[in-house]
């Protein structure tokens, strides 16, 4: 199988969006780092400025990354997959989220260079602090549970027989809503938020239930 038939199998999406995410949290921890190693040049005129603008073209950069590479290039999986032109959906999410905020940030490094306006109180190490603590209070609750729902999307490995994923989610007290033909993927309710990720110990890959509405999968449907 190539590389481009092996990731139009929803299975490796899912595994390959789960090890995205997973990533992303060590792009986090690498950022973090380089902030805080770096504290000591937060400092001078437009300090705050420039720090602002980095985090807000970081984020825009990533919108036109995530796009490009991940949902063209190699097609892992689109913005939303549940609709005739999923084109129109790529190119919109770059326009609502990648292309304001670009302009923002470039506006706001032009104004660090030029040192601010005059007259006004900054806070660079202030500022840092408020953006490394965003990140640590957010990536633990990206990985939370919406609160009240009960239905998880679980990849066991491949290789894994039928009997065997349903046994696993029998022995969690859980309920298979939806099952891949291979068996290897499931939709699996269970009695208690969070009772799902027992499943790592009967052999699952990912178990994802992420609370980010706005995330890939969100809008795909089974």
């Amino acid at each position: 199988m190539v590389a481009g038939e092996a990731l139009r199998d929803i299975r490796n999406q899912i595994l390959a969006d789960g090890a995205f995410h997973v990533a992303m949290y060590g792009v986090a921890a690498v950022g973090l780092w380089l902030l805080w190693r770096g504290r000591a040049g937060v400092a001078g005129s437009g300090a705050d400025l420039r720090l602002l603008g980095s985090a807000v073209l970081g984020f825009s950069v990533w919108q036109f990354a995530d796009v490009i590479l991940f949902h063209w290039v190699l097609g892992i999986h689109r913005i939303r997959v549940d609709v005739p032109n999923p084109l129109v959906w790529d190119i919109g999410w770059m326009v609502v989220f990648g292309l304001p905020t670009l302009i923002l940030s470039l506006w706001l490094i032009r104004r660090a260079d030029q040192g601010g306006p005059p007259g006004t109180t900054r806070r660079p190490a202030a500022l840092a602090m408020v953006l490394g603590l965003t990140v640590l209070v957010a990536g633990p609750v990206a990985a939370l549970p919406p609160p009240g729902v009960t239905t998880t999307m679980v990849l066991f490995r491949p290789g894994t027989s039928a009997a065997d994923a349903f046994a696993a989610v029998a022995a969690i007290d859980g309920r298979i809503l939806w099952a891949d033909p291979s068996g290897e993927l499931l939709a699996v309710e269970t009695a208690r938020a969070g009772e799902a990720w027992r499943l790592y110990r009967h052999g699952a890959l990912l178990v994802s239930s992420s609370s980010l509405v706005a995330g890939c999968l969100a809008w795909s449907r089974v």
